[in-house]
């Protein structure tokens, strides 16, 4: 996290915090019965308990020990395409509390890092959410979750396929506005979200990949041809897979089947059970083995509340049943955090506490361009963990050694 912390959180971390008697998830495996330790928020320690007795949970001086009982210490998620919560939306990110509304609500539901994620919308919209989130990034602390950067989702979109995004503010790629936004904003933008058929799609693509930016597809009418030579110009990303881009046909593979049959284009899947059917999760997860499956909520200002009439961006959203719909009919977003994708990737579409959490922290991080920071259980990376007990069920949230909640 940039900037100073609140006091009473920085005095939290000052300390060791211990977990024992856990199942930690590593990048080389699981460690049984184990003891992860860290100090001062970063982690300096995981290893096997050896066998000696438990200790108690509690405090011992500077020690925090806490018991996971057998349950799974995993590394705290990223999730790299999320709008909102708790009734708030990232593109209002210029008035007062809405970030750190939207950060603790993630937070507490096992996000310890998140892309901000806009909507195709003006420049001039854009631009606001930018400077705000650049200003909250270099301001006296975050709590929460950590705003690791934006993720631009539109305005350089297809018009046949515009979801929930206002057709109104499409535009054609428009590489002088990332310029002049990474002069301003330099770093911030993480990724960007666009329909690589478009006119002049290719060229952005390639200052994005020049730049360190994720290019993503999305949102898109390209055919499998036009994917590929996305992929070719240094498009390596797709959102929300299967939504909003043309399916899959056996004479006529579109996007999806460039996603589904690409090693170099990381998935994104909603795992809600609402926008992708458990059968094609389990699909898309049979081809992407390598680290290159990707658990995001796409959540809007409804995640966390229940049925009624909200935003996405400047588009109503009514939520009927969970379900959030544009007047029009397309999918909103979704009511979905972090922890529920989780354990929907594990009891639904049949993936590993391993995979699953290499598609919630690993494969984002990576993605986000923040993995030498976060997104495993290593000494020298930062202290975010999820505890989950043997049912998947949330025990708690800690972003640099820091409860949330």
């Amino acid at each position: 996290m940039s900037g100073k912390l609140p006091d009473e959180r920085f005095a939290e971390k000052k300390g060791v915090i211990r977990f024992v008697n856990a199942r930690i998830v590593t990048p080389q495996g699981v460690v049984e019965n184990g003891i992860c330790e860290a100090m001062d928020g970063w982690i300096v320690s995981v290893s096997p308990s050896g066998g000696e007795d438990g200790e108690e949970a509690g405090e011992a001086g500077n020690v925090r020990v806490i018991d996971a009982n057998g349950g799974w210490l995993l590394p705290g998620f990223v999730d790299i395409h999320v709008h909102g919560g708790m009734g708030e939306d990232f593109m209002d990110a210029g008035n007062p509390g809405v970030l750190d509304t939207i950060a603790r609500f993630h937070g507490s539901h096992g996000s310890t890092s998140m892309l901000a994620t806009t909507m195709t919308a003006t420049h001039a919209m854009i631009d606001s959410v930018l400077e705000a989130v650049w200003a909250y990034r270099s301001q006296s602390g975050m709590r929460g979750a950590s705003i690791e950067g934006v993720h631009l989702e539109g305005p350089f979109i297809s018009p046949q396929w515009p979801g929930a995004q206002n057709p109104e503010h499409i535009s054609l790629p428009r590489t002088d506005w990332l310029e002049d936004w990474e002069a301003r904003f330099p770093g911030l933008i993480r990724q960007l979200t666009l329909a690589p058929e478009r006119e002049g799609a290719l060229d952005t693509i390639a200052w994005l990949r020049d730049h360190g930016i994720t290019a993503a597809l999305g949102h898109t009418d390209a055919s499998y041809e036009e994917a590929l030579a996305a992929v070719e110009a240094g498009l390596n990303h797709a959102v929300h897979t299967f939504n909003a881009m043309t399916p899959l046909h056996h004479r006529k593979p579109g996007t999806a089947g460039a996603v589904l049959g690409c090693d170099d284009i990381v998935a994104e899947v909603i795992a809600d059970g609402i926008h992708v059917h458990p059968g094609a999760v389990k699909l898309l997860a049979k081809v992407k083995t390598d680290s290159n499956l990707v658990l995001v909520t796409d959540a809007m200002s409804a995640a966390g509340l229940g049925d009624g009439d909200y935003f996405l961006g400047d588009l109503p959203v009514v939520v009927k049943d969970g379900v959030a719909l544009t007047q029009g009919g397309a999918l909103a977003g979704s009511r979905l955090t972090m922890a529920e994708g989780f354990r929907f990737l594990v009891e639904q579409a049949g993936l590993s506490v391993e995979r699953a959490s290499d598609a919630a922290s690993g494969a984002p991080a990576r993605q986000a361009g923040i993995y030498g920071t976060t997104g495993s259980i290593e000494p020298g990376k930062r202290a975010d963990f999820v505890l989950m007990d043997a049912a998947l069920e949330l025990r708690g949230v800690w972003a640099e050694g820091c409860k949330i909640g």
